[in-house]
């Protein structure tokens, strides 16, 4: 299969909190889009955490490919978000995050050579990375709910 279509439902289930549910998980994310709460991680931690999953997971796909002994691989991933935008501020910055930087520690015996082509390797081939450093068209629908209301 070359194609496959991944679906979320998300919902607001109190002022500090938005539950996303699929198949086969339900995630809390905190209301707060920089700061996070003791009980859940902001959206740009969870962004953040996605690029370092579909890093590990892809590098751990091509790894096997390459026969490359990669006992495990540690990824360090920082972002700068511009606040004032989403805080209501009049700026001509993007609302997002400025700058993302990734740093991955394979734990490997493998030559340097091989570690390159498994880094050039997992760049060209890791969808969250790809959608970051190429444009995806992004559709935004809204669907207003009417309530019905009894008529006397």
């Amino acid at each position: 299969m070359s194609r496959q279509v991944v679906n979320v439902l998300g919902f607001s289930s109190n002022e500090n909190q938005f539950v996303v549910k699929s198949q086969n998980f339900s995630v809390k994310i905190s209301n707060q889009i920089t700061n996070t709460t003791p009980e859940n991680p902001s959206p740009i931690e969870y962004l953040l955490s996605g690029i370092a999953g579909s890093i590990n997971a892809t590098g751990q796909i091509v790894a096997k490919e390459l026969n490359m002994d990669l006992k495990s691989i540690q990824i360090e991933i920082s972002g700068e978000i511009e606040s004032k935008k989403f805080e209501g501020e009049k700026t001509r910055s993007r609302a997002g995050l400025r700058t993302i930087e990734v740093v991955i520690k394979p734990t490997s015996n493998a030559s340097l050579p091989t570690l390159k082509l498994w880094m050039d390797t997992l760049k060209e081939r890791c969808p969250i990375y790809d959608n970051l450093t190429n444009n995806t068209p992004v559709s935004i629908s809204l669907v207003k709910d009417y309530f019905q209301q009894n008529v006397a």
